[in-house]
């Protein structure tokens, strides 16, 4: 859980990757850079890549880390300024009106003045996050899988990307007093408009080399066995040389270390991988190609790489 007020930001990129490790996440140095950047520059951070290799877990991590309020906004075709912005209390509003006629009033403009104010006035995601918590100060603002959401909502983010303002037509232009850490994550399902991306510092996350993952499952699967840890990482990045429909992310990597390890195995076997492999993969078709002859293969080249290693 966050603090209860907002720690300092870090002031190098040492001390951003300490930060983040602090935190059990694994960040290469070009990774910290940018996240250290878009800290002091006051910058939103644009992060691309394939789903499970850590994207939305950085704001995570920011949030726990400096002791802020994570405020998420989940993209969808469809999202619309009501759902992601604001909107207006109508069960609320019709209440006053109608205690208005009981009780006489008269006065039309004191009445739509009461009825369009901050007491009717329904907070979402964009706007909590230009409204901190007091003592938190401002919070980590996640827009996560953008290249979801249409178009038109994309070019309404300009505005609160640009000048971290929302504009309503009924009270007029709300400003942050100090802009949320914005972080974007984005699948890559399709292109993000370049205006959007122009008001942002940009970082692809890729799959980790091999020797970070096996940092990562260290971190976040402390019971597994070395060898066992070994052969998983080993095996995985041997899937994403396969060209399957959907590779395997770091997340999955993280679930199947979990899964073997609550199997109490001590080392991967043709009938393991069989029987735990949807932890791993998650489309028949990619399943059916590593039940056959390549993945028996698979297997037996990590098993030999591994062994030649020790």
């Amino acid at each position: 859980m966050p603090a209860d007020f907002a720690s300092p930001l870090p002031e190098t990129i040492e001390q951003t990757v300490a930060l983040l490790e602090g935190e059990g996440y694994v960040a290469g140095r070009a990774l910290a850079t940018v996240v250290f950047l878009a800290l002091r520059m006051k910058r939103p951070l644009f992060l691309e890549g394939e789903a499970g290799v850590g994207k939305t877990e950085i704001a995570k991590v920011l949030s726990r880390a400096l002791g802020r309020d994570l405020i998420r906004l989940q993209c969808y075709e469809g999202l619309d300024v009501s759902t992601a912005v604001y909107e207006w209390n109508y069960p609320a509003q019709m209440l006053d009106i109608r205690l208005s006629e009981a009780s006489g009033e008269t006065d039309r403009e004191r009445l739509e003045a009461g009825l369009f104010s901050e007491r009717h006035l329904i907070r979402r995601p964009v706007l909590q996050a230009l409204s901190p918590s007091l003592g938190k100060g401002p919070p980590v603002f996640l827009i996560d899988e953008l290249d979801r959401a249409d178009e038109a909502f994309e070019a309404y983010l300009l505005e609160v990307l640009s000048d971290f303002q929302v504009t309503i037509p009924e009270l007029g232009t709300i400003r942050a007093d100090a802009p949320p850490i914005v972080i974007i994550t984005t699948n890559r399902t399709r292109e993000v408009h370049d205006a959007l991306k122009r008001r942002c510092l940009y970082h692809w996350v890729d799959y980790p080399a091999a020797a970070v993952e096996l940092e990562i499952v260290r971190r976040k699967v402390p019971g597994c066995r070395v060898r066992l840890s070994r052969e998983i990482v080993a095996y995985v990045q041997g899937l994403r040389k396969l060209d399957l429909f959907k590779n395997p992310g770091v997340a999955e990597t993280i679930d199947w270390a979990t899964a073997l390890t609550e199997l109490d195995r001590v080392a991967l076997d043709p009938e393991t991988v069989s029987d735990t492999i949807g932890t791993l993969l998650k489309y028949q078709d990619d399943i059916a190609r590593i039940a056959g002859s390549e993945g028996a293969k698979l297997l037996s080249d990590v098993r030999a790489a591994l062994a030649a290693e020790a």
